[in-house]
């Protein structure tokens, strides 16, 4: 019975920390936190052992932050000048 309690004691305490990782997790799900804390992580991760992972997800970053050009006006719509509408 006195190996039991200590192990029994092991298992509430792993219980409990799951319990409360469970109940964080739904929480920022709910709240949408956590797109860019995780993203940092695994970006800080990546640049410390995958150096280019790392080199992409910042062309990454770039590409979406790049404003998309102005179309010229050959791609307007509408009739073209000398032609019927």
């Amino acid at each position: 019975m006195g190996h039991v309690v200590p192990l029994l004691i092991v298992l509430g305490a792993l219980a409990a920390v799951l319990g409360l990782f469970t109940a964080l997790a739904g929480h920022v799900r709910r709240r949408g936190t956590a797109g860019g804390g995780l993203r940092g992580a695994l970006a800080a991760h990546d640049e410390a052992f995958h150096g280019t992972a790392a080199d992409a997800y910042y062309e990454i970053q770039v590409q979406t932050d790049r404003k998309a050009p102005l179309p010229d006006d050959r791609w307007k719509r509408g009739p073209r000048p000398g032609r019927r509408a």
